[in-house]
C-alpha cells in the first residue's frame, strides 16, 4: 500500500517539525505549509490524503481557509482535522458547522493524533441503496443526490445528506449517538458524540419545510430515530 500524505498547516515550526517526524515514523509521508495561502496551494497540486490544519493562524485562519475548501468542489470533501487550542463547545460547533471532519485541542499527544487521523482514514461512505425513498411527502434519490419536500429543492450538506439517508433507510427505530457514528462516519469512535447533535440540528432545519424537521425526533436517553408515525401533523 503506497504511503498516505499528511499535509500540516501550521505558522509555528516547531509543532510542524514535531507532527512530522512522529508522522513519518508511523509510515505516512507529510508536506509542510506555514499559512493557509501555502497550504491550499499544496492541496491543490499534491492532493493530500488529509490535511492538519491549525485553527489560529496570522492574515487568513485555519477557518476561513476550510470554508474556502469546503465551498470548492474539487476540494469539497479533502479531510481536515483542525488543531486547535480552543475548548469551547461553542468552538467546537462552529468548525463541525464550516466541516472539519475531527478536531484535536492542544497540546496533544502523537499516539492519540497518529490514532485520530487513522480513524478519519479509514471512514467508509454509508452504505445507500440505490433507489428512491420517500417519507410522507419527502423525496430522498441518492442517485441525483436530491431532496425534495412537496416539489420544493430542500437545500442539504453532504453529511446531512448522508444522516437523511442512513435515517430514511431505517425508519422508527432508535439508534444511540455512537450506532450514528458508526453508520454515518464508518465506525470512528474517536468522534465527539456532540458531532451528532449538531448534525441533527443542521439536518432539522434544512428539513423544516411543512414541519418536516418533526420526522427527526429525540428520544431522551437512548438517542434518535427518523418515523412518520410518530411525528405530529
Amino acid at each position: 500500500m503506497a504511503e498516505q500524505t499528511i499535509l500540516i498547516i501550521d505558522d509555528e515550526a516547531a509543532i510542524r517539525d514535531m507532527v512530522s517526524i512522529s508522522l513519518e515514523a508511523a509510515g505516512f509521508n507529510c508536506l509542510q505549509a506555514e499559512n493557509a495561502r501555502d497550504g491550499h496551494a499544496l492541496i491543490i497540486d499534491d492532493q493530500p490524503d488529509l490535511v492538519l490544519l491549525d485553527w489560529m493562524m496570522p492574515a487568513t485562519s485555519g477557518l476561513e481557509l476550510l470554508r474556502r475548501l469546503r465551498r470548492d468542489e474539487l476540494t469539497a470533501k479533502q479531510p481536515v482535522i483542525m488543531l486547535t487550542a480552543k475548548t469551547q463547545e461553542d468552538n467546537l460547533v462552529q468548525g463541525l458547522d464550516v466541516g472539519a471532519d475531527d478536531y484535536i485541542t492542544k497540546p496533544f499527544s502523537p499516539r492519540e493524533l497518529i490514532a485520530r487521523i487513522k480513524a478519519v482514514l479509514r471512514r467508509k461512505q454509508p452504505e445507500i441503496p440505490e433507489e428512491v425513498v420517500t417519507a410522507r411527502d419527502l423525496v430522498f434519490d441518492p442517485i441525483s443526490h436530491h431532496v425534495t419536500i412537496d416539489g420544493h429543492t430542500v437545500s442539504i450538506g453532504p453529511t446531512e445528506f448522508r444522516l437523511l439517508g442512513f435515517f430514511i433507510n431505517h425508519q422508527d427505530r432508535v439508534y444511540s449517538r455512537d450506532q450514528i457514528l458508526d453508520h454515518v462516519w464508518g465506525g470512528n469512535v474517536y468522534m465527539d458524540e456532540r458531532t451528532v447533535d449538531v448534525h441533527i440540528r443542521r439536518l432539522r432545519k434544512a428539513l423544516a419545510h411543512k414541519d418536516h424537521d418533526q420526522l427527526i425526533q429525540t428520544v431522551r436517553g437512548a438517542g434518535y430515530r427518523f418515523s412518520t408515525r410518530f411525528a405530529e401533523h
